[in-house]
């Protein structure tokens, strides 16, 4: 009887334990959470200059020993907070791949997609300049460096299998000597330099680009026809179809967002 009721004590304080460290895991997860909170905004409005342990140890009323319990520096910081603004496009890329339509048309709701990440998640776009950065890149971690480079994989994927499903099918010829990601790099290439120009230059108009988000649509368009992915589009049927797409997928896009926030 005695022995049991040990086994029974010695259960109970492994199962108190278990509940322990997952407390202690949660507290982690939150104060790491919260230490994100506070540095996002100073980064934003502030730039890496104005980011520092100090201050966000200051702000959160903590040692700055806390704050180098959770990062190794400020700019593992920066790289965490791109990690979850790149998880965020991740999941917006994931919503418009999904569902049965053809492959050519998920990849034009990708191509809104990143214009919605752009313009209405600004400060995760914004995040992402800062991460790319190469003083902020070279002092981050391999750890770090391996998250974000999943991540963007992970988009990458998205879109290339779109590509491979496309050629499967027969829409798309396969294209000599460019595999699916040289390809995607392409689009890429248009939207993502188009983005940056557009959030960076305050010239565009100036120099005559009035609708840079039109341009963007355009090119993406004239690139998919001299690929020959069928169905071929005009111009004009291309920016009514991601007019209604667009309709259709912003308020999901918009509940993604606010899940994720």
């Amino acid at each position: 009887m005695a022995n049991l009721e040990l086994v029974k004590s010695d259960a109970t304080s492994i199962i108190d334990a278990m509940v322990e460290l997952t407390r202690k895991q949660r507290e982690i997860q939150e104060r790491t959470r919260e230490i994100l909170r506070v540095a996002k905004p100073i980064l934003l409005a502030e730039g890496i200059q104005a980011l520092t342990m100090d201050r966000v140890a200051s702000r959160m009323q903590y040692a700055k020993g806390t704050i180098y319990g959770h990062f190794s520096n400020k700019e593992e910081i920066v790289l965490s907070l791109a990690h979850e603004a790149m998880r965020l496009r991740h999941k917006l890329f994931e919503k418009a791949a999904s569902g049965l339509r053809p492959a050519r048309m998920r990849l034009m709701t990708i191509g809104l997609a990143s214009e919605f990440y752009t313009q209405r998640c600004a400060e995760e776009f914004q995040v992402e300049q800062w991460m790319r950065q190469s003083n902020i890149w070279n002092k981050s971690s391999a750890d770090c460096q391996t998250l974000i480079r999943n991540c963007e994989a992970g988009c990458m994927q998205i879109v290339s299998e779109l590509v491979r499903e496309g050629q499967t099918l027969g829409d798309l010829p396969t294209v000599e000597r460019m595999s699916p990601e040289e390809m995607v790099f392409g689009l890429w290439a248009i939207t993502f330099g188009s983005q940056i120009l557009t959030a960076s230059s305050p010239s565009l108009r100036a120099l005559g680009i009035i609708d840079p988000i039109r341009s963007t649509r355009i090119h993406c368009c004239r690139l998919l026809n001299g690929f020959d992915w069928q169905p071929i589009h005009t111009v004009d049927e291309y920016l009514e179809m991601v007019d209604e797409i667009s309709a259709e997928f912003y308020p999901q896009f918009e509940q993604i967002q606010r899940e994720h926030r």
